[in-house]
């Protein structure tokens, strides 16, 4: 039997000599403000990825949705986003408190291609923002505004590849555990025995914060 060999690389430069230089376009692609094409593009978006790190570069990354064009776009330059009721983690914008450097993913459904936007970011208490920013009569306590440094579009290929807009690719969500049994089974002691009465509770607190607690 052959043993299988793996590589791993100790540089960029050493992954790029594998791999080749990347088309002219998609290098020129990348621009350092939001022009009109990807101003549409967040005005049609109802969902978002935040990728940031901490001050030890250790990473995240948080979704976050609300009715399209929740993002507001101040200027060419310049992003808000509004923070909703939640876990009270705050993972991302601790994150942003000690090291600015985020990234965003916008997507839309029934579009393959995405928008990326890369800049620094910082966590605002603005009420003219966070009015505006107003659904059922709730708005934010906080916002990430965003200075934007870099713009680019990404092509469809990973979203062909996954059919991820595809009905007939749609998992049944019965077919795992609900997500507030999962997490009751995760933190609980692996020794102990929860009952089903226990489980729906759960489940339906759950459900309770969906229908309560999203602004």
């Amino acid at each position: 039997m052959n043993e299988e060999v793996i590589n791993g690389f100790e540089s960029p430069s050493e992954l790029r000599d594998l791999m080749g230089e990347p088309m002219d376009l998609a290098v020129r692609k990348s621009v350092s403000k939001l022009d009109k094409y990807s101003k549409e593009y967040i005005s049609r978006s109802p969902f978002v990825c935040i990728g940031s790190a901490d001050e030890t570069g250790k990473a995240d990354v948080s979704p976050r949705g609300d009715p399209p064009g929740f993002v507001q776009v101040l200027d060419d330059n310049t992003l808000f986003i509004p923070d909703r009721p939640g876990n009270r983690r705050v993972d991302s914008m601790s994150n942003i408190i000690s090291n600015p450097n985020i990234a965003l993913l916008f997507l839309i459904p029934g579009f393959d291609d995405t928008l990326r936007v890369n800049g620094r970011a910082e966590v605002v208490q603005d009420d003219g923002l966070n009015t505006k920013s107003e659904v059922k009569g709730r708005k934010p306590k906080v916002g990430i505004k965003m200075h934007v440094e870099q713009v680019f579009f990404h092509c469809s290929k990973a979203f062909k590849r996954s059919g991820l807009w595809d009905v007939s690719n749609q998992q049944d969500r019965k077919e795992m555990p609900s997500i507030g049994r999962i997490i009751l089974k995760q933190t609980a002691d692996p020794n102990s025995t929860i009952s089903e009465s226990v489980l729906e509770e759960v489940d339906e607190l759950v459900e309770e914060g969906y229908r309560t607690e999203l602004y």
